[in-house]
């Protein structure tokens, strides 16, 4: 399955079935937060009568537990298949997908519900993984990393898009509908990819064990630790954006979706951008992107009390931070030998601990009375050292290569 044997229309409905999937994803993933308040009054009654605040709290562990799915399921799935046919897997992870957000739209009870929030987890970094390198094959090489991108644009577009959208009917018609639609769409994804995306062959020789191998390579270590520690910067952010525009910039709560669109359609604009930049030099992506994230940052601390400066850096942020999100994937690919399915997945195990740091870090100094502008220096530092692991990555990298080369 190269880019030799495939037109160009064909490369591309494949990746636009892959990209369904991504969307999906994106989905399951947000529009949980937007629809807290509904899931604890429904799901927590006695908790939400006697404080709604600690039904919300509660009903918060869906979003830890789909991340734990995520960072448990990457791995040890991706290890587990990488020796069949991958379009076929594809499609058994879509298919899973289906029936885990189902069971969400189903599930009569909280236990139940998250259950099936953790389950729904665990396909994501697989999905994303060896969706990444279905997509580097279709292509070719010179644009594995426009490849990349592609399928990420549906997790992106997902935030402009999916999510608002998902929130607005789960708040009208029931919290449960948003699920409903999302099973739909992972459906719709289980058919195109069966449909558009060409048959492979397996390699039996990659079996878990041999996959495991990757975690004997420094390299692969310093890209995960890029991702986890570097991306956590965004994911400071981003995760206390509603408070920075209604407390720090003083503006009503409408404004907060708006804001939080801005960000995905930079998300958007910068994942292609930043699919193209990495197979024009990775390097210097890699190092470029990081180095403009913690800038933005910086700016988004130094200028949220204006609404119309934040909402402009916000969307920078977005933009910044999705150039990485291909860049970091493809620099995975690169460093892990013959050990790719793994590898490509775990970046998603990485992306999620990131998320959690930087949510959780940012959480500590505003408990510690620094305002909610603190994240984003936050943000800044975790920026700076993904920039350090990075750069010291590249210059081990670099002595051990051949003289010449």
């Amino acid at each position: 399955m190269t880019s030799s044997n495939l037109t160009r229309g064909a490369a591309t409905w494949a990746l636009l079935s892959l990209a369904v999937g991504s969307f999906g994803i994106g989905m399951t993933e947000f529009v949980v937060m937007g629809l807290l308040p509904d899931i604890g009054q429904d799901l927590l009654p006695s908790l939400w009568a006697l404080r709604s605040e600690d039904a919300i709290a509660q009903a918060g562990w869906l979003i830890s537990l789909y991340a734990l799915g995520v960072v448990i399921g990457a791995p040890t799935i991706a290890g587990a298949v990488a020796k069949y046919p991958r379009r076929r897997v594809m499609i058994g992870l879509a298919l899973a997908l289906t029936v885990f957000n189902a069971l969400t739209f189903l599930a009569p009870t909280f236990e139940w519900v998250a259950a099936s929030r953790f389950l729904a987890g665990l396909p994501h970094g697989a999905y994303f993984g060896i969706g990444a390198l279905v997509a580097a094959e279709v292509l070719g090489p010179g644009m594995r990393a426009k490849g990349v991108a592609f399928v990420l644009t549906g997790l992106t577009v997902a935030n402009v898009v999916g999510v608002p959208l998902g929130t607005f009917i789960g708040q009208q018609v029931g919290w449960r509908a948003a699920f409903m639609i999302v099973a739909a769409i992972f459906l719709a994804a289980t058919v195109l990819i069966a449909l558009f995306v060409p048959e492979d062959e397996g390699d039996p020789s990659r079996t878990m064990r041999a996959e495991l191998k990757v975690f004997r390579i420094g390299q692969v270590w310093l890209a995960l630790a890029v991702g986890a520690i570097g991306f956590g910067g965004f994911f400071a952010v981003y995760s206390y954006v509603a408070p920075m525009v209604t407390d720090v910039a003083g503006s009503p709560e409408w404004a907060v979706p708006i804001v939080l669109v801005l960000m995905g359609i930079g998300m958007t604009i910068g994942n292609l951008v930043g699919g193209h930049l990495a197979d024009v030099d990775l390097r210097r992506t890699l190092v470029g992107g990081l180095i403009g994230l913690a800038v933005v940052l910086a700016l988004v601390g130094a200028t949220a009390q204006w609404i119309w400066a934040l909402a402009l850096f916000v969307f920078a942020t977005g933009f910044v931070s999705s150039v990485l999100s291909p860049t970091i994937q493809t620099r995975l690919m690169d460093v892990a030998q013959d050990n790719q399915s793994i590898a490509a997945a775990l970046n998603h195990s990485a992306l999620n601990i990131g998320n959690s740091l930087g949510a959780f870090l940012g959480g500590l100094v505003i408990a510690a009375g620094w305002g909610f502008v603190a994240p984003a220096w936050v943000g800044v530092v975790l920026a700076l050292a993904g920039l350090a692991i990075a750069a010291a990555s590249l210059v081990t990298e670099r002595r051990r290569m051949p003289a010449g080369v």
